[in-house]
């Protein structure tokens, strides 16, 4: 077996446990919208979403942001990973200590009153959030990525179950909604404690100072770039509250929603493209991993981005009840910036592996202060649809500088000039079904679009097709034998 079919079986089957971590996790928030938007008001919603997104912001900025530290210095097999996890769990209780600080302050002054009446809650999503994203990247660090997978499930199956209990048995509410999610990171950590025996790991005097300094000098320049991240992410939202109000927050919010589904496979290859990254890099990509990985990637998320935008206002009608349907017209924009951030975090490997971590914060901190103002000029002018444009924008530009950036790192051998009509033909889809009245007429233009996508990918998709085909006969084989 060659070096680039071992890279492919490692990336494959990295991406096959993280799919069963992610399964659930990640389609938990697809497949129960019709729940959460039946039971839940829209302010309700707005209000748990602004708190959830508040806990990602917070969680990277008071704990220096040491878990990606400590899942990138644990792939460096000489390092013990005691330490790192040692160092890593006394920057998490400094992190605790400052929210207490920062809690019992709003108290006092009463800047964010929502905040300080959820207090209780934000405490808590802000624990359970924290210590299970540092564990499973640690346990991805140690390559224990079948027990990442098995946590995942478990917090998906407890969240669900606590969900269906407490808002539809016990009708708690927005209670019930916060409880369902602490509960399901709890059952993850609790499995993650007792399975790898995280004690074991746990030094209450860190005696490697080396070890610690280089940890920081990699994690600190990231604090910069995930705050970045979360204003793409989550600041349109805050726009959207100032100029719309919480409840066309909580409608564009769950907007979000349907995009998801195509969240999902970024999120899944992301996370195993890291440790592909790290252990397969090669600047002049000799083999051409790199390059024919980002191809099929790339194609994969636009094929699927185009069925998502064909079938928006179908899904719409299934998934969102109430006051919640107008949320469809934010799909199509939201989705596209989700394709430029599945290929941004692909070149966030590459920087990874170089430990290039000011890369990472230049290029994030531009498509940070794109997003902010075009969000400003933008709602203030054409209301919430305003948000999902700038964010679309913002990711481009994101995407299209590391791609500059990463120049200097590997050779990647790419056909951009096909991507870019290929995104332009997402971006008329996308036109067709907003601006124009439902019609047979919109779908036959829609479903010809989709076909010159298809053509225009026909190299890949045929790639896609062999090797699928391929497992296929490979487990008939075996099951003969």
């Amino acid at each position: 077996m060659n070096r680039k079919s071992v890279s492919y079986k490692y990336l494959g089957k990295n991406i096959g446990l993280l799919t069963v971590s992610n399964f659930g996790t990640k389609l938990l928030a697809f497949f129960l919208v019709p729940l959460y938007t039946a039971v839940l008001s829209t302010e309700a919603y707005g209000i748990y979403d602004l708190i959830n997104n508040t806990v990602l912001l917070l969680i990277p900025i008071l704990t220096i942001n040491i878990s990606e530290g400590a899942l990138r210095f644990c792939l460096d097999k000489n390092e013990n990973p005691k330490d790192i996890f040692s160092i890593a769990i006394q920057f998490h209780f400094i992190g605790f200590i400052c929210i207490l600080a920062l809690l019992g302050l709003n108290h006092v002054v009463l800047l964010f009153s929502t905040i300080d009446e959820y207090k209780g809650w934000f405490l808590l999503l802000y624990l359970s959030s924290s210590i299970y994203q540092l564990i499973s990247n640690f346990a991805r660090g140690i390559d224990d990525v079948l027990d990442v997978s098995i946590a995942g499930a478990l917090s998906s199956v407890a969240s669900i179950i606590c969900n269906i209990v407490f808002l539809l048995v016990l009708k708690w509410g927005l209670t019930g909604y916060f409880l369902s999610f602490v509960v399901g990171n709890l059952f993850a950590v609790l499995f993650f404690v007792f399975r790898l025996s995280l004690w074991k790991y746990v030094a209450f005097s860190v005696k490697n100072r080396q070890l610690q300094r280089e940890m920081v000098a990699y994690s600190v320049p990231m604090i910069l770039t995930t705050i970045s991240w979360w204003i793409n992410n989550a600041s349109d939202r805050y726009v959207v509250i100032a100029f719309c109000g919480i409840a066309i927050n909580g409608i564009y919010s769950v907007g979000y929603k349907i995009p998801s589904i195509l969240n999902v496979f970024q999120s899944i290859f992301n996370q195993a493209w890291v440790l592909s990254s790290v252990k397969e890099f090669d600047p002049e990509d000799k083999d051409g991993f790199f390059s024919e990985t980002y191809s099929t990637y790339n194609c994969l998320m636009v094929m699927v981005s185009s069925v998502i935008i064909f079938f928006t206002r179908f899904l719409a009608k299934i998934m969102y009840a109430k006051d919640f349907y107008g949320a469809w017209i934010y799909v199509p924009f939201l989705t596209i910036a989700i394709v430029f951030g599945a290929m941004s975090g692909y070149i966030g490997g590459i920087f990874s592996a170089v430990k290039n971590t000011k890369a990472f914060s230049l290029t994030v901190v531009i498509g940070a202060v794109v997003n902010v103002v075009l969000n400003i000029v933008m709602v203030n002018k054409i209301g919430a649809i305003g948000a999902a444009l700038a964010t679309m924008v913002s990711y481009f530009v994101v995407w299209q500088i590391r791609m500059l950036v990463a120049k200097k790192y590997v050779s990647l051998k790419i056909s951009l000039k096909r991507d870019y009509v290929a995104y332009l033909i997402l971006i008329i889809q996308s036109g067709l079904i907003i601006c124009l009245s439902e019609s047979i007429a919109i779908y036959i233009a829609m479903l010809i679009l989709f076909v010159l996508l298809f053509f225009i990918y026909r190299n890949e998709l045929m790639i896609i097709w062999r090797k699928i085909c391929g497992l296929i006969i490979k487990k008939d084989m075996r099951s003969d034998l």
